[in-house]
C-alpha cells in the first residue's frame, strides 16, 4: 500500500493487462533475437516511384497502396536473389524456395485493443502491383473479434491450437518449428515487411530483429538534396532496413539484393507500364 504523500508524487494512472496478443509478440521477438543477424540501413531516392502513384491516382482515379509497391520491389529483387527467400531446416540444410511469402502487420481494433495482426501475401512475385493493393485493402476491411488473432483466410487447426494453448505449449511449438523450413513457411511467410512510416511521421529507420530470416523494415521518408544528373534537386528518400540471418545469408548475396532492392526503387518498378 502507497501513503498519501506517495500517491501525490505518482499521479494519475491507468492500469492494463499485458494481454494474450502482447505476449505472443514477446514470445516471437524472443524467437527473432535468437538469430545471427545483420542490418542494413539504407536511404532509397523514391521520388519516381511516389510521382507515378501520383500520376495513377489523377489521371485513372485508382489506388496504389505504397507498402504494396515495396512489396512488389522486394519480391523481385529476392527472386533475383534467391538465398534472401530461405530457412534453415535441422542442422545440416537449407532450403531455398520459388515462392515469396511476405508477411505483413495489418493494425486492428480488437475488443480495447489496437494490435498488429499477421497476414501473409502468397506468391507475391507472382502478382503486380495493383493485385497486391486489392488484396491488402480487403483484409484491412476484414472484420475482427476479440478472438481474433490472425487475418485472411481460415486458420489450420494447428494454428488455432497453438493460438488457444497455455503459453509453454506455445514454447514447445515454437521450438518444433525452429527445425523444420516448412513449418516457418507456411506459417510465417518467408520476407516479411513492415511499414512503421505509414503510422505517422518517422523520420528514421526502425530497426528489427527480423522475422523471418529476411526481414524489410519501412521508416519514414524525408525531403534532402540528391545528385540527378549531376545537378543537385530535392528528392524524397526512404528510411529502410533490411535484416538477414548470418546463419543462411553472407554479406555478399546481402549486399547485390541491397542493390538490386535500391535499383526496382529508384526506377518505380512494377509503376510504368499499369
Amino acid at each position: 500500500m502507497f501513503c498519501c504523500d506517495c500517491m501525490n508524487r505518482i499521479g494519475d494512472y491507468e492500469i492494463r493487462p499485458f494481454s494474450q496478443n502482447r505476449q505472443n509478440i514477446r514470445l516471437l521477438l524472443k524467437e527473432g533475437a535468437r538469430k545471427n543477424n545483420v542490418h542494413a540501413l539504407l536511404e532509397i531516392d523514391v521520388t519516381k516511384a511516389r510521382s507515378l502513384i501520383k500520376d495513377y491516382k489523377e489521371k485513372k482515379g485508382g489506388d496504389i497502396s505504397f507498402t504494396g509497391w515495396v512489396i512488389k520491389c522486394v519480391a523481385t529483387a529476392v527472386i533475383s536473389n534467391r538465398e534472401l527467400n530461405s530457412y534453415r531446416h535441422g542442422k545440416r540444410q537449407i532450403f531455398v524456395f520459388d515462392d515469396v511469402d511476405i508477411p505483413i502487420p495489418v493494425e486492428r481494433k480488437g475488443g480495447d485493443e489496437t494490435r498488429p495482426m499477421a497476414y501473409v501475401i502468397r506468391q507475391a512475385n507472382k502478382k503486380n502491383v495493383l493485385e497486391i493493393t486489392r488484396e491488402i485493402r480487403t483484409v484491412q476491411q476484414e472484420g475482427v473479434t476479440d478472438d481474433t488473432q490472425l487475418l485472411g483466410g481460415y486458420l489450420t487447426r494447428l494454428e488455432r491450437f497453438a493460438l488457444d494453448a497455455p503459453m509453454c505449449i506455445k514454447k514447445l511449438l515454437l521450438l518444433y518449428a525452429r527445425r523444420s523450413a516448412l513449418l516457418k513457411k507456411k506459417h510465417m511467410g518467408t520476407v516479411g515487411v513492415s511499414s512503421i512510416g505509414m503510422f505517422g511521421k518517422f523520420p528514421g529507420w526502425a530497426v528489427s530483429i527480423g522475422i523471418p530470416a529476411t526481414f524489410v523494415a519501412l521508416g519514414g521518408i524525408i525531403k534532402k538534396p540528391g545528385v540527378v544528373d549531376d545537378t543537385i534537386q530535392i528528392r524524397d528518400y526512404l528510411h529502410v532496413t533490411v535484416v538477414v540471418n548470418h546463419d543462411v545469408v553472407d554479406g555478399a548475396p546481402l549486399a547485390r539484393f541491397v542493390s538490386c532492392l535500391t535499383e526496382h526503387m529508384e526506377n518505380g518498378c512494377g509503376l510504368t507500364h499499369i
